[in-house]
């Protein structure tokens, strides 16, 4: 009987250690992602600009791996949606970075209204590269065609409403809400042509999977929550103990005793114990919620 009783007690950490040293290769690859890719390469030749909207607080996580094979040598722009949740002082290592690379970059809160004229002006000012070309061999300016790209659940549709300056996209805090190509008049020089989310099709490095399944870009029945849990909290310790303290009550994340701190995180919340049993998937779900309902912000896990 008391093996039972210690072999439930500690179910849950093993089965969180045993998660994380068998983890695989994450695939998660939906049909209308390959659509998707197939209907870009298809309407190319219409697009002259492309806007990659990223999300500032995974900027590597979230930059599709392989933009450049399926959009050519297409003007582009880096668009960091959700600015206003990431660590700044990280995330704008990143900026230069891109900078660096030959990208134009935009940053964007959620509620910024000024990102609209920023990003219009990055536009034209892309666009004009294109029309000189277009004058060297002997062409008519033309008007701008902006294709917008990026993962799921980065901010795109937002974007575009903010653009047309009213709701024509559906907006949901899930990943795989746009399903098909839209070509929106923005004005009289600029179209967009929307896209649904793309992601590539196997991701090798978990640590990417799990940044983002942390940020609900890849949807969390893929990815164990647990796991997407402890990455957090590791995530934080690393380089957000003040956070880790403050929300969770955890003054140092140990993952060699989980029981230990998800029972500090139960009794810090006041979750009641299940049949004298630490309730670890509400503390997970919790732990993860945090993210997505902006809890816990200020953050950037991807390092430069």
């Amino acid at each position: 009987m008391e093996q039972d009783i210690i072999r439930l007690n500690y179910s849950k950490e093993v089965k969180i250690m045993d998660n994380r040293q068998n983890s695989t290769n994450i695939n998660w690859y939906p049909g209308h992602m390959a659509k998707t890719k197939r209907q870009i390469k298809e309407r190319l030749d219409l697009v002259d600009i492309v806007v990659h909207v990223i999300d500032a607080r995974i900027p590597k996580s979230s930059f599709v791996r392989d933009i450049d094979s399926f959009t050519g040598n297409k003007e582009k722009i880096i668009l960091m949606s959700k600015y206003d949740l990431c660590d700044k002082e990280k995330t704008n290592k990143w900026k230069d970075y891109y900078e660096s690379k030959g990208y134009k970059v935009v940053l964007s809160d959620i509620n910024d209204k000024n990102v609209c004229k920023v990003l219009i002006s990055k536009i034209l000012e892309s666009m004009d590269t294109v029309n000189k070309k277009r004058e060297s061999k002997g062409l008519l300016p033309k008007k701008a065609k902006v294709m917008i790209v990026g993962v799921s659940n980065v901010g795109k549709s937002t974007l575009i409403n903010k653009l047309v300056n009213k709701k024509i996209q559906v907006v949901g805090n899930k990943p795989g809400v746009t399903k098909s190509l839209n070509v929106i008049k923005i004005n009289d020089k600029i179209d967009l042509i929307d896209t649904p989310g793309v992601l590539w099709p196997k991701i090798e490095d978990e640590e990417t999977g799990l940044n983002l399944a942390c940020m609900t870009i890849i949807k969390e029945e893929v990815v164990n929550l647990d796991d997407i849990a402890i990455h957090i909290l590791e995530k934080l310790n690393s380089g957000y103990k003040d956070k880790l303290y403050n929300l969770f009550g955890i003054k140092e994340f140990d993952r060699d005793n989980i029981v230990e701190v998800y029972e500090t995180i139960a009794k810090n919340k006041n979750f009641p114990y299940v049949d004298g049993d630490v309730p670890f998937d509400r503390v997970s779900l919790f732990i993860v919620n945090s993210i997505k309902n902006e809890t816990l912000k200020e953050i950037t896990f991807d390092e430069l």
